[in-house]
């Protein structure tokens, strides 16, 4: 897997600067992102936008920006094994995974 390439456009948002695939999802240059949605609290132990986990965080807010296509257990999926191929170590990408898929199971009652 590539890592992503991207810029700085504003305050925590970021641009792709260069096309970027995984698994048949391909993210088109010019997508933006937030990095990962990491309450501040953590940020000293997981920095929302840590090159370590960066291309598994873009992946994840295309994919969730395009829940109807892919859905949400996929979406969660992906992420994890991403966040494995790229090196992320198995215990954080475990933690990461259970936060989003909690995350996504009760959003539904927003």
């Amino acid at each position: 897997m590539d890592r992503v390439v991207v810029q700085p456009i504003g305050k925590d948002k970021f641009i792709l600067y260069k096309d970027f695939s995984y698994q048949g999802v391909y993210v088109a240059r010019g997508f933006v992102t937030n990095g990962a949605n990491i309450p501040r609290v953590f940020w000293s132990l997981f920095p929302p936008n840590s090159p370590e986990y960066l291309s598994a965080v873009v992946l994840h807010d295309y994919m969730c920006k395009n829940v109807k296509l892919y859905g949400y257990e996929k979406v969660d999926r992906y992420f994890y094994e991403a966040m494995i191929e790229i090196g992320v170590s198995k215990w954080k990408a475990k933690l990461f995974y259970f936060c989003v898929k909690w995350y996504h199971r009760f959003k539904v009652f927003k």
